[in-house]
């Protein structure tokens, strides 16, 4: 009996090993597969044997339910300019934008054109809490940080979001992505629907300015916090997150089998899904600029990078130990009108200074909405409120 068991451990480690080579020298024929046929994860032996088990085991013998915790309780507004109009904050969490494809870092394309010519303060090599959604989304609107984060934590106890709404602020979480991952779940919310509009949706993804093509109507006279979660860069299918009348550089990789295209080909439609981002966060700024009926700002941040065949890696999604920076760098830009800005008190130089450091992370998100909004807490941290930095003492 102990050399059937010996000789099935032999085969299954032979078979660990054959697919670790398989990773290393084939990985772009079949991370795409991989991506674009989820359930065939389910079918993998003896990985989805192993991966199963493992799963049954904790969750029987080494979880244990949390009890539900609300968190900020002593939240409240302050602001004591008697006469200030309420605020309007939207933020656009992207999806799958690397750092490394922004002009800010140093790329030689300017994939930002739109966006430079709307005094938006561009920040370096912000880092991120995950390489994927379910990570990172949930972790930066948590007061947990990065070091520290847990996931079943951080869905057992209030967010930001949660915060924001029970001190009175208006929040509303419109998505075109994969979902909210829970962050919206005690807050309005509304999905696309992917037949929605004949010109912006094709039936199965919808492009990211279905977002904001009714957006004035969901404007209130009160604080609000609008968040508009977009499906960006999301790949393999680059090339249906932009309209071909966006294309600026080609040739493109009008496929979702990766595989089959060249790196550069692969790289241009990835590009062309920064550009587009960028054109629609224009649109929000110009929108924003015409609002005056409120002090508005702009706050954009991606979720998590992308690899784009870079020693061979694709994709996102990596432990995040041994994942390359391109999946764990993300673009982060701020916009304020004037009247913003002056409510905030905010120092210009030193704006310009911390767009320019490279220690910023998703840490900040948290603190700073709660900042942006002057909303004060004990779970508040002035040292990783973005505006906080830079207002005049």
């Amino acid at each position: 009996m102990w050399f059937v068991i010996l000789d099935k451990i032999k085969l299954l480690v032979f078979s660990i090993v054959v697919i670790f080579f398989v990773a290393i020298f084939f990985y772009k024929d079949y991370v795409s597969i991989g991506r674009n046929n989820s359930y065939l994860k389910r079918m993998i032996i003896p990985n989805e044997f192993i991966y199963s088990t493992y799963k049954y085991i904790k969750h029987e013998y080494f979880s244990y339910p949390i009890v539900y915790r609300e968190i900020g309780l002593d939240a409240k507004v302050t602001n004591n300019n008697l006469y200030h109009k309420p605020k309007l904050l939207i933020m656009v969490v992207g999806e799958t934008a690397r750092a490394q494809n922004y002009p800010t870092n140093g790329y030689s394309r300017n994939t930002t054109p739109y966006t430079e010519k709307k005094s938006v303060y561009s920040f370096k090599n912000v880092s991120s809490c995950g390489t994927a959604t379910a990570i990172s989304v949930p972790c930066m609107f948590s007061a947990l940080n990065r070091n520290n984060y847990d996931h079943d934590i951080a869905n057992n106890q209030d967010n930001v979001l949660d915060i924001l709404n029970r001190v009175g602020i208006d929040v509303l979480w419109k998505d075109n992505d994969g979902g909210d991952k829970d962050v919206a779940k005690n807050i309005n919310k509304v999905m696309i629907s992917r037949d929605s509009d004949n010109d912006l949706c094709d039936g199965s993804t919808c492009f990211d300015e279905i977002l904001i093509k009714d957006l004035k109507k969901d404007i209130k006279q009160k604080d609000q916090v609008i968040i508009l979660h977009i499906i960006g860069s999301h790949g393999p299918t680059y090339f249906k997150r932009y309209p071909k009348m966006e294309r600026e550089f080609s040739p493109v990789c009008n496929r979702s089998d990766i595989e089959n295209c060249s790196k550069q080909q692969i790289i241009n439609t990835y590009d062309n899904t920064i550009m587009y981002t960028d054109l629609f966060l224009s649109k929000i700024i110009d929108i924003l600029s015409d609002e005056k009926d409120h002090d508005t700002a702009l706050f954009y941040i991606s979720d998590h990078g992308e690899s784009l065949g870079e020693n061979g890696i694709y994709l996102h999604g990596m432990p995040y130990a041994i994942a390359p920076e391109y999946q764990k760098t993300v673009p982060m830009m701020l916009w304020m009108s004037s009247s913003f800005k002056q409510g905030m008190s905010l120092n210009e130089n030193c704006m310009k200074k911390l767009q320019k450091r490279n220690d910023l992370s998703q840490d900040y998100v948290f603190h700073s909405l709660l900042g942006a909004m002057n909303v004060k807490t004990e779970v508040y941290k002035e040292s990783l409120d973005l505006f906080y930095q830079c207002k005049k003492q």
